[in-house]
């Protein structure tokens, strides 16, 4: 989940409904922001699996918050900086599926769609552990 932010690769909206805004975390989970991603945010634990990167990753593109994308952006494809859309709204993340990215795996990927008023953005999201935390690498837009 590493494009969403850049204007210039921005997919097209596809037509239908969003999901309906959960309460809790805004990755999706029924925890509250404060139990769920916020530890991860803070950098109090890292996250154990490649899904429960991807989902706080989401969640810190929800918050805007830069620093946690960079720095678990894997160092090999990692940009200068995230620049975030002013008009973009997210608003729902679906999981569709997951290949390893367990504790026992060294690569991961995600497949998931994440919601934003007007459209989704559908993703396979790669993932490796860099000493021994998962990062993200990149992704494949899928149609």
């Amino acid at each position: 989940m590493g494009r969403m932010s850049r204007r210039t690769s921005r997919p097209r909206p596809q037509q239908g409904s969003a999901p309906a805004p959960r309460p809790g975390c805004p990755c999706g989970r029924a925890e509250t922001y404060q139990e769920c991603c916020s530890r991860f945010h803070r950098g109090e634990a890292a996250a154990p699996t490649a899904e429960a990167l991807m989902r706080s990753r989401y969640a810190a593109f929800v918050r805007r918050d830069a620093a946690y994308l960079l720095r678990t952006w894997h160092p090999r494809t990692r940009p200068a900086r995230v620049d975030f859309d002013p008009g973009m709204r997210w608003t729902g993340l679906e999981i569709l599926g997951t290949a390893d990215g367990s504790a026992f795996h060294a690569t991961g990927t995600v497949t998931f769609r994440a919601s934003y008023r007007g459209g989704s953005l559908h993703e396979r999201s790669r993932f490796e552990r860099v000493d021994g935390a998962w990062v993200y690498v990149d992704g494949d837009f899928l149609g």
